[in-house]
């Protein structure tokens, strides 16, 4: 079982928000990516079939899965790492999860599953599906 990151996701509420901010940012670009300090000790635990885990609003509500990782440098000189991900966007079982700074190792048992197709009817509003977590009935 692959190995996994999470991370909060800064100024982005909920999961549509999210899939039109990578639209945006998309126009012209090769590749979707996030850039973050630290390299992972246990990259060859993520790759291949690692995801990003994203915590929005205290709530665990996606993933995308990470094509790799790759050495940049910023126009500081610093070095950091690029996650490089997979075109796609999963919505996942909404988890709550408290805010933390940087990413954390996620273990494939403790990953939130896959929402199915149907799972959640259309036209649900993330607030509901917080709600329903919350309540233990989503």
């Amino acid at each position: 079982m692959a190995l996994h990151l999470i991370k909060l996701c800064v100024g982005v509420s909920e999961v549509a928000e999210l899939r039109q901010w990578l639209r945006d940012c998309r126009k012209g670009l090769d590749t979707l990516d996030h850039v973050t300090r630290m390299w992972p000790r246990r990259e060859e635990e993520i790759v291949p079939g690692g995801s990003l885990y994203w915590v929005m609003r205290g709530m665990v509500t996606c993933r995308q899965p990470i094509a790799g990782f790759e050495k940049v440098r910023g126009r500081d000189g610093i070095e950091r790492c690029r996650i490089v991900f997979k075109p796609k966007i999963v919505a996942v079982r909404p988890m709550p999860r408290r805010a933390f700074q940087g990413w954390r190792y996620l273990e494939a048992a403790d990953a939130p599953p896959d929402l199915k197709a149907g799972e959640v009817p259309d036209g649900m509003s993330e607030a509901m599906r917080r709600e329903l977590a919350h309540l233990g009935l989503l």
